[in-house]
């Protein structure tokens, strides 16, 4: 929904089940529904979630009659998400969601197939969309490899820079300025924005521009100026908080870099503060240790040190260590409350990054991602369209 002439809020359809277009198709049923709950007026924004499978079959002549739709039910799409490639309901998910990561062709052809598909879907009127990814690749699978990191980071660059070329002859065909949005994640070859910003600054516009340079044969700072339009940041608010980075310093660190944020995806992880209970928050935590996505979880220390584990059953098994006094998980909750019994979550991030906002946008793109409705402890589901309302709902009510 258009939240200003220039600024649009919606939620993530990865909330669905769907690998299939027919699924996609049949998925979108909940956006309608959702809309006539809130009651919103004027076109209600889709954020997209396409994976490789449904792209392909979407591509064609379904694009017509798909907008045709989106006509007819009052809605857009000026957003996708990008990063799970493949199946993401209904089985193990866990690290294969990094898979096919940066380094692969099929990477590349899924995400320029998917900004064709934006290209043209995007409304006449609006001039900018934009795509989240993954953070080049999952960290684990290289370990203490700095070679082989450092491999798959040169790999990765020289496949984005083929995706930003793309969006440059996109750009010049249509018109329309698209943005890749990479989204860091606890355990990613990028796992905060520091790393991204590393990244940017290190490898983007050094070995990137070069081979950019090379096939636009334009000038080097109008090579920078393409890759800062179309190469951007997708802050995830979850993530941020799991990483311990405070919004304020991320804005900050962000600009002073000169990278745009090209999506902020408005999520929460759940937390608990370790005081002498320890036994009851670990039954507490126990069952959000489920065997579907990946819980990444940060425990900080006395002394302010941060201790990473790849999922959060490696991290209750330590979590009576008195070193240890507060444990975050990624682990996405509603966003609408921060209370959880002995639990908390990281709502307060998502307040004052939405602070942030208002006092000066810093992207036109806002997207609602709480994705885990299936695998949430009984006692906290509610009606799905109910669920997506409230959070809709909240975030509105920060904005005003």
């Amino acid at each position: 929904m258009q939240i200003s002439p220039e600024h649009h809020l919606t939620y993530c359809t990865n909330i669905h089940p769907g690998e299939t277009w027919a699924e996609v198709q049949q998925s979108l049923q909940h956006v309608l529904a959702v809309k006539r709950q809130l009651g919103h007026p004027g076109p209600f924004g889709i954020g997209l979630r396409l994976s490789a499978q449904a792209a392909r079959e979407l591509a064609g002549p379904q694009v017509k009659s798909f907008r045709e739709w989106l006509v007819a039910n009052d809605g857009y799409v000026f957003t996708l998400n990008g990063f799970p490639y493949g199946g993401f309901h209904g089985e193990v998910v866990k690290d294969a969601v990094h898979r096919p990561d940066w380094t692969t062709r099929e990477r590349v052809e899924y995400t320029t197939r998917l900004f064709d598909l934006l290209a043209d879907l995007l409304p006449e009127e609006l001039t900018e969309g934009g795509i989240s990814t993954s953070p080049l690749s999952y960290g684990p699978w290289f370990g203490a490899n700095t070679a082989a990191r450092q491999a798959a980071t040169e790999a990765a660059v020289l496949n984005l820079m083929e995706v930003v070329l793309h969006l440059v002859r996109l750009k010049e065909r249509t018109g329309k300025s698209l943005h890749l949005d990479l989204e860091p994640e606890p355990d990613g070859l990028l796992n905060d924005s520091r790393d991204l910003i590393r990244f940017y600054t290190e490898v983007v516009l050094t070995t990137g521009l070069d081979w950019l340079h090379y096939h636009l044969r334009i000038t080097r700072a109008e090579v920078e100026a393409a890759i800062r339009e179309h190469l951007t940041y997708c802050w995830d608010i979850c993530h941020v908080a799991v990483a311990y980075e405070q919004p304020a310093e991320v804005l900050a660190s962000m600009r002073a870099a000169g990278i745009r944020v090209g999506k902020l995806q408005i999520s929460a992880a759940l937390k608990a503060q370790l005081a002498e209970d320890r036994k009851n928050i670990c039954r507490a935590l126990a069952p959000y240790d489920e065997p579907i996505y990946l819980h990444q979880a940060v425990m900080r220390d006395r002394a302010g040190g941060l201790t990473a584990f790849p999922d959060l059953a490696p991290a209750l098994a330590v979590l009576e260590e008195k070193k240890y006094d507060e444990l975050r998980t990624h682990f996405h909750v509603p966003i609408y409350t921060d209370n959880y019994g002995l639990l908390r979550s990281t709502n307060d991030a998502i307040v004052e990054t939405l602070r942030l906002w208002k006092a000066d946008p810093f992207t036109h793109h806002l997207e609602v991602e709480t994705y885990t409705w299936d695998v949430l402890p009984d006692h906290q589901r509610l009606g799905l369209t109910e669920s997506i309302e409230r959070e809709l709902e909240w975030v509105l009510a920060q904005l005003r």
